[in-house]
């Protein structure tokens, strides 16, 4: 699977006003970027309208949550979508979390492994999905049962361990949180109004601690040094560094998150301002 090298991830392209999603998608296409990944548990036919407004671009879900959409449905809107607009969509599952899936959640493994062996039974193609693959197990899972991984709120350290699993072949797309802001201070404020909801989350503070991060780290709103390790923050000098780490340890593929304090807000003016990476990295 070829989806270029940098790619936009954001909730808000999938939510609010259709025609200006569909707008801020076709100018993301000029600007370079080779894909974008539809995140906030999109479901598939949320990527009809970005298809629709561009020509070349991919878009993904980053990521659909497996508890809330059957995979015959599944596979049936993705081959539609496969026919309307060839090699350009990209299914990415991923199992969510306890807190979120409620009483229904249970053994995630096995779940997606259910999953995928109903999207081939539906005929479904391997090669046209990935998995948001954490944890050594779903690494193989990615490996075996889908073009590659999807990993979400990561480092470089565990992009390189991600690539020891998957081998040299399948698709690593880790995803990398943005706060363009020169002003450290006010850079790892909004990270850390960003990421309190994630560290409620046991599938991402197990994940940070394999990592090595400790407790400590993980208690309140985060340590600097988590912030700093999981957030690129500052100047586009400072992003393209952290870029340039993930694709030395490994990575096809980067999606960026902007953060902002403007959550509702699409950031297009940083999508502007970082779009020169995008040919940097090509």
């Amino acid at each position: 699977m070829d989806i270029g090298r940098l790619g936009v991830w954001s909730i808000g392209l999938r939510s609010g006003d259709r025609t200006r999603n569909a707008e801020a998608a076709a100018e993301l296409e000029e600007l370079g970027y080779a894909a974008t990944w539809l995140g906030g548990g999109p479901g598939v036919e949320d990527a009809v309208p970005l298809l629709e407004a561009t020509s070349r671009m991919v878009v993904a879900t980053g990521i659909l949550n497996i508890w809330q959409h059957e995979p015959e449905a599944v596979a049936e809107q993705a081959a539609k979508l496969d026919q309307d607009h060839p090699g350009r969509f990209v299914l990415g599952l991923g199992v969510s979390h306890a807190p979120l899936v409620g009483d229904r959640y249970g053994r995630p493994y096995e779940k997606m492994i259910d999953y995928v062996d109903r999207l081939d039974a539906a005929g479904s193609p391997a090669g046209r999905r990935v998995l948001a693959a954490l944890g050594p197990k779903m690494l193989e899972a990615a490996r075996d049962r889908a073009a590659g991984a999807h990993p979400y709120l990561v480092t470089p350290e565990h992009t390189r361990r991600a690539r020891e699993i998957l081998g040299s072949g399948p698709l690593l797309a880790p995803e990398l949180k943005v706060v363009l802001d020169r002003d450290l201070d006010s850079a790892r404020s909004a990270a850390r109004e960003h990421l309190a909801m994630y560290l409620r989350l046991p599938n991402y503070t197990r994940s940070l601690l394999r990592l090595g991060f400790s407790e400590d780290d993980l208690a309140g709103t985060g340590s600097d040094r988590l912030i700093d390790s999981v957030f690129a923050l500052g100047d586009l000098d400072a992003v393209d560094r952290r870029l340039t780490e993930h694709f030395d340890a490994g990575a096809d593929h980067v999606t960026i998150q902007v953060i902002t304090h403007n959550r509702d807000a699409l950031p297009l003016g940083e999508w502007r301002s970082l779009a020169p990476l995008a040919t940097a990295h090509a």
